[in-house]
């Protein structure tokens, strides 16, 4: 009987600039790899416009469906930055100016000698009860309602506010995994490793493939959370690579010899 902790996320990237190419997304592989390596499986990312119904909708079905939902984007000072109004909504509550954050962006721009402004204020709303991250980069701060913890879209800013929310996360059991290299391309592996596959429903078998040259491989990645399991499946693995080789040395010899 299995004893793993699974614990499930998703991302909710946000902004119109990520669906229209303008701006290249860098916060979706650095999340995916912080939370691997905490022991969270990310399960799903979704990217919406800058849409108060599209959040709404999206978020609502992630929040629902998984344990935590990391958003980024749309929470800065323009008139497209919606996101703390879409996610009260979601909620059903009030979007409000917060009082600590108001006295924190104040502050902060006294001593910038830069005037506080109505723009800058909005970065200071959200929904009623939520909780501040910090943002040790540009103060601001982001905020957790709920299951859901929304950060700002700047990856230097979204980083740092990760940082600070991950020691607070529930994590799960981590997911091993095992590479290992396969000089046939996978239309000599599919079949035999398919059966491997459902010879071993605790572990999780993909395969990349490469070519280079002329010439087709594989990387076959084998992943899951016991390491005797993975184990197991790779000894099959390395196990179906020696018989594909013996199978063409076979091959190449009858063809020789005729």
């Amino acid at each position: 009987m299995s004893h793993d902790t699974v614990v499930t996320a998703a991302m909710l990237a946000i902004g119109d600039e990520l669906l229209s190419g303008r701006t290249k997304d860098k916060n979706i592989g650095h999340l995916a790899d912080l939370l691997t390596l905490s022991g969270i499986d990310l399960k799903e990312v979704r990217i919406v416009a800058d849409d108060e119904e599209a959040i709404v909708e999206a978020l609502n079905a992630l929040r629902a469906r998984y344990d935590y939902v990391f958003t980024s984007g749309g929470i800065g000072p323009t008139h497209d930055d919606i996101t703390a109004d879409a996610i009260a909504k979601a909620f059903g509550l009030p979007c409000e100016y917060d009082e600590a954050a108001m006295t924190l962006l104040a502050d902060m721009y006294r001593r910038r000698e830069m005037e506080f402004t109505e723009a800058r204020q909005r970065m200071a709303r959200m929904p009623r009860g939520a909780v501040h991250i910090p943002n040790p980069v540009s103060t601001a701060p982001g905020f957790i309602i709920g299951n859901v913890y929304v950060m700002a879209g700047v990856p230097q800013v979204f980083q740092a506010m990760v940082d600070n929310v991950l020691p607070t996360l529930r994590t799960g059991t981590p997911v091993l995994s095992l590479a290992i290299a396969c000089p046939y391309g996978e239309g000599d592996i599919g079949t035999p490793l398919a059966a491997i596959q459902k010879a071993h429903p605790d572990t999780s078998i993909g395969s990349y493939p490469r070519y280079i040259g002329q010439k087709f491989s594989t990387e076959i990645v084998v992943r899951g959370r016991s390491q005797p399991a993975i184990d197991a499946a790779g000894a099959e693995v390395h196990a179906m690579i020696d018989a594909i080789r013996r199978n063409k040395e076979i091959a190449e010899n009858h063809s020789a010899e005729a």
